[in-house]
């Protein structure tokens, strides 16, 4: 990733202004308010496409998300001459195409559709699948080569999926991580750190419920420096009690409560959190970090409206969706 530091060019002074005016049309909270009042799903997408979204009646909710998506990066990649500033967005779904790769390729089998597809991700999915399919990890960035190879290798010998999942997951985080790191920006920064802190405590208190060793929690748990991962896995070997007592001495004291009702609201606290500390770039006319913040913001926008239809399609109440909806960003 390129390092972000420095004089914005005029590019990105240009860049900024249309992320102003495109921020006009985020949702805001009474918007998110009125798709949970709406009386059916029906109501919701007319909602939806009064402000903007583009539906008609024969899209499925996956098409309707997905449209939303390229929307978003359609448009950062007409504001900046090098959208892959902002890959650090795309790396988990890179890392689910390894998966995928991997297992596809162990199992001698052949399928498109366990793959993201191209336009959401960093690495076309297709290098990814032949890499694997041809036992050649020369196509694959440098660090994704050895991750490819370890992980194959792992579940050929020992057939377990779940320890070739550890591999990948691990990777994974360690790219956001890093990449956030060297980026030069605070908010692809800020993002990398949440994002491996909160997968770090949901991997730990998974592991403490079902009783896993510390050497499972040693191969699982990412570094990060919000977190002390040796203190974290030391603690998950011992009691959920103990994580919360570990995690109470943490930037993530406020967590504790959200993640004892349950993972949801765990997200839920985990997305919040990340809006709030972007929330800030909506006043900030000098740096990348507004494109930033708003990628994030339509991502969590996205997945608010997700979490409203899923809801509207399978009659769950209006207050158990407003329980998991998202705080948003304007």
């Amino acid at each position: 990733m390129k390092k972000l530091g420095g004089n914005m060019s005029e590019e990105y002074v240009y860049a900024v202004a249309r992320i102003r005016s495109a921020e006009l049309r985020l949702l805001t909270s009474s918007v998110l308010e009125s798709l949970l009042a709406a009386k059916s799903y029906d109501e919701c997408l007319r909602l939806l496409a009064d402000h903007g979204w583009d539906i008609d009646d024969s899209m499925s909710l996956s098409t309707i998300l997905k449209n939303e998506r390229d929307k978003t990066w359609k448009f950062i990649s007409e504001l900046v001459p090098d959208p892959h500033v902002f890959d650090v967005f795309l790396y988990a779904n890179d890392y689910h195409n390894l998966k995928a790769a991997v297992k596809s390729a162990a199992e001698q089998i052949n399928r498109d559709d366990i793959y993201l597809e191209k336009d959401q991700c960093s690495i076309d999915p297709e290098i990814i699948r032949k890499a694997l399919q041809q036992r050649d990890f020369s196509s694959l960035p440098a660090d994704m080569q050895k991750v490819a190879a370890e992980s194959l290798d792992t579940l050929l010998h020992t057939g377990d999926g779940g320890l070739c999942d550890i591999i990948i997951d691990k990777a994974a985080l360690t790219k956001i991580y890093e990449s956030g790191k060297k980026s030069g920006n605070e908010i692809l920064e800020l993002y990398g750190e949440l994002t491996v802190a909160a997968a770090n405590i949901k991997t730990a208190i998974r592991a403490c419920m079902i009783g896993k060793d510390i050497s499972f929690l040693e191969k699982a748990l990412a570094p990060c420096d919000s977190l002390n991962v040796d203190r974290l896995a030391k603690a998950a070997t011992e009691s959920l009690d103990a994580i919360y007592e570990y995690l109470s001495h943490t930037a993530y004291l406020d967590a504790v409560p959200e993640i004892k009702k349950s993972p949801s609201a765990f997200e839920r606290w985990c997305d919040n959190l990340i809006i709030a500390k972007i929330r800030p770039q909506r006043h900030n006319p000098f740096s990348i970090g507004p494109l930033a913040a708003y990628i994030l913001a339509r991502e969590n926008e996205i997945k608010s409206v997700r979490i409203i239809l899923s809801g509207k399609i399978n009659n769950l109440s209006d207050d158990s969706l407003r329980e998991r909806v998202r705080e948003m960003y304007v």
